[in-house]
């Protein structure tokens, strides 16, 4: 395997390189589209993020990697193994796999097919993997997704979604977890994604190249040291690459202790309903976002900055284009207007405490 260029060696790119992360710390967001034009690390980036991802634990002998702590997350196959998930199944420790989608790709070679032929003769369940059960607890990478099959983008994006892949055929069945980073990234100038298929990508990132002549110095430089010895340059930046790993796996731990207020939700609807953002796939993934970059602050509950954060990844591609709203909104914009809106006509934490104190039956006087 060539050796790969490190996440914290990229050069800029600090809202890709963030969109990216938050999806490693919480598989449940939904994946992300990059788009921008040649040459601005979009792959780069998507391979070194798999490269420094944590180890994970996994089921010997399982196609599919599942995860030994997770029986009710196991395959069909481990389910038949433990007896219905009663009995424990030895693992082995491996790297977080990366799995390159082909433009090519069909809907068997992605979903996996089911022999039904053997099924009817034999009696017997015979079930081929596809790329889902190869990316299973990884990260799966689509170049070009815009030039992809509508349908195999709706495939991957809905086991995306719900977290496992199910195959039936003829009253024959099969399951196995498919949770995976999902990275797109297109060019486009070749043609965009229609709406109903964007929207379905939970964050979104637009890219372009760096202006600024000393960073694009620092891109050549550090391109040509890489490429003149790989293993050396890697060396240089193994700490802050460990660090990271360390970082992520830690907010993975930490990520399902995030908490929030009913503030936060009435933050994030309100925002999304003065920007006219249609249906609610947004509000749920700025707060799944939003949890995900407390949890790698270190943090267990949201605040107003991680909503902000959050939007800025999850409402480029949502936000209706009207003439007033063709700039992006930054991060600080993003943040003035939910503190703005909180202002106006949300409650304080004490009154959510109060209202909630008088939806309770009040206690009898003795």
């Amino acid at each position: 395997m060539p050796p790969i260029f490190p996440f914290t060696a990229i050069v800029g790119q600090e809202r890709m390189k963030r969109a990216l992360i938050l999806n490693a710390v919480d598989t449940r967001i939904g994946g992300v589209l990059i788009r921008g034009e040649r040459g601005t690390a979009k792959s780069t980036a998507s391979r070194a993020l798999a490269a420094l991802l944590p180890k994970v634990k996994v089921v010997d002998d399982c196609r599919f990697g599942c995860d030994p702590d997770k029986p009710n997350t196991w395959c069909t196959e481990c389910k038949e193994r433990s007896d219905g998930g009663k009995k424990p199944l030895p693992f082995h420790v491996r790297t977080t796999p990366f799995v390159n989608l082909p433009v090519s790709a069909t809907e068997d070679r992605v979903v996996g097919t089911l022999d039904i032929e053997q099924a009817i003769q034999k009696g017997e369940r015979h079930f081929e993997p596809g790329v889902l059960a190869s990316a299973n607890r990884g990260l799966l990478y689509i170049d070009e997704v815009n030039l992809l099959d509508d349908h195999v983008v709706d495939v991957l994006l809905d086991s995306a979604a719900m977290g496992v892949n199910m195959v039936e055929r003829e009253g024959i069945s099969f399951s196995h977890p498919a949770r995976f980073i999902l990275v797109g990234t297109m060019n486009p100038e070749e043609g965009e994604l229609r709406p109903q298929l964007l929207d379905r990508f939970a964050l979104s990132v637009d890219i372009v190249g760096i202006r600024e002549a000393r960073e694009r110095v620092t891109i050549m430089q550090s391109n040509l040291d890489f490429e003149q010895d790989a293993e050396a340059f890697r060396a240089r930046w193994k700490a802050k690459e460990e660090e990271l790993s360390r970082q992520i796996e830690r907010a993975r731990e930490l990520v399902g202790q995030v908490t929030h207020t009913s503030r936060d939700l009435l933050s994030i609807a309100a925002l999304t309903a003065s920007l006219n953002v249609d249906g609610h796939r947004a509000d749920l993934v700025i707060l799944k976002a939003a949890r995900a970059q407390a949890a790698f602050e270190g943090r267990t509950k949201i605040n107003d900055h991680d909503i902000a954060l959050a939007a800025e990844l999850a409402l480029p591609h949502r936000i209706k284009r009207t003439p007033f709203q063709q700039a992006e909104m930054t991060t600080e914009q993003l943040q003035e207007r939910i503190e703005q809106l909180a202002g106006q006509s949300m409650p304080s934490e004490a009154e959510d405490e109060s209202e909630s104190q008088q939806g309770k039956p009040e206690e009898k006087k003795t």
